[in-house]
């Protein structure tokens, strides 16, 4: 393999510069060319590609977001759209691709791949880390550590009026991310998409945490199990004796630097995906399994669901004592 393309899809994570970086300097380093796409499947579509040196990635591994760019485009899905891609790859004869991305990059670069014999290689980056075929994803630990810095320091506010907080966290299908934090936090309930919400049993413990002495609590709430606004209207209702205030975390999940985790697994990722590249490859998504690097079929990982840690739930109420 002579010319391989790298590209970012889908919603942002921290760590995908770091897997940029480590997809052009394994590729030059192997004697191969790298092309970058510039906004995901929707450069692709409009042959929006250009040739990258190892000095287009300089200085990029401490930065958040994307020097590619990332563009949602739902009309992937269209055969035409993707035959066009396609034949942009063949005239800048490209002969394989690394794609960056999440659970919607990975249903399209297995389509894709499929549909034309072409190798692919995803490298998996997503906050929500809900990809199966790997423990961790590129940005799930860095969007943990943000969450957390600011939870604690909300934490300090609510200890300080005595009052009950609602976090939002990102997490509209999967609540990986909620429960990593919750329990980093120290949170005395998290609300995840996964298990429906028992709202006696939740008025239940706020009003015992307040009978075993404790002057405010914290709940960490996937997105997906229901908005912020809404859960503490309802619970504001139900115990007009407390204080309960929202705040929602939003999109400062997605930003920021990448933590050394992040750094490391997303550089570790880019140098293997080459390698599969360079053996041509098709159809898989490189991972992170008991602590060692694998190679994962895509029609695998996007026909397998993740198994969130719901043991954290367990734990954490052990800690609300």
């Amino acid at each position: 393999m002579k010319r391989i393309g790298v590209m970012t899809s889908g919603g942002d994570a921290p760590g995908m510069n770091p897997a940029i970086r480590a997809v052009v300097r394994t590729a030059i380093g192997l004697g191969i060319e790298v092309f970058g796409v510039k906004g995901g499947y929707k450069g692709l579509a409009e042959n929006d590609i250009f040739q990258m040196t190892s000095r287009s990635v300089s200085g990029i591994i401490d930065l958040g977001g994307t020097i590619l760019k990332t563009i949602r485009f739902p009309q992937f899905k269209e055969k035409k759209v993707r035959e066009k891609a396609y034949k942009n790859l063949k005239g800048n004869k490209i002969e394989g691709l690394a794609i960056i991305g999440g659970d919607g990059s990975a249903q399209a670069a297995y389509i894709f791949s499929s549909e034309f014999n072409f190798p692919v290689v995803l490298l998996p980056a997503s906050i929500d880390n809900d990809l199966y075929g790997t423990d961790s994803t590129i940005g799930f630990d860095t969007a943990v550590n943000t969450a957390v810095d600011a939870i604690d320091r909300i934490r300090d506010t609510a200890t300080s009026h005595e009052r009950t907080f609602i976090v939002e966290v990102m997490g509209r299908e999967h609540g990986n991310l909620a429960l990593e934090v919750g329990l980093a936090c120290g949170a005395e309930i998290i609300l995840i998409p996964e298990i429906k919400i028992d709202w006696d049993k939740i008025v239940e413990e706020l009003e015992n945490q307040k009978i075993q002495g404790k002057s405010s609590s914290l709940i960490v709430l996937a997105e997906g199990a229901g908005k912020a606004d809404d859960v503490a209207k309802l619970l504001q209702s139900r115990l007009p004796e407390q204080e309960i205030r929202v705040s929602v975390l939003g999109y400062i999940q997605r930003g920021g630097k990448p933590t050394s985790a992040t750094r490391n697994l997303a550089t570790k990722f880019g140098v293997e995906a080459v390698r599969m590249l360079k053996e041509g490859v098709h159809g898989s998504m490189v991972g992170f399994k008991n602590g060692k690097i694998v190679r994962m079929p895509l029609k695998e990982v996007i026909s397998q669901k993740t198994t969130p840690p719901i043991e954290n739930l367990e734990i954490v109420k052990l800690m609300d004592i």
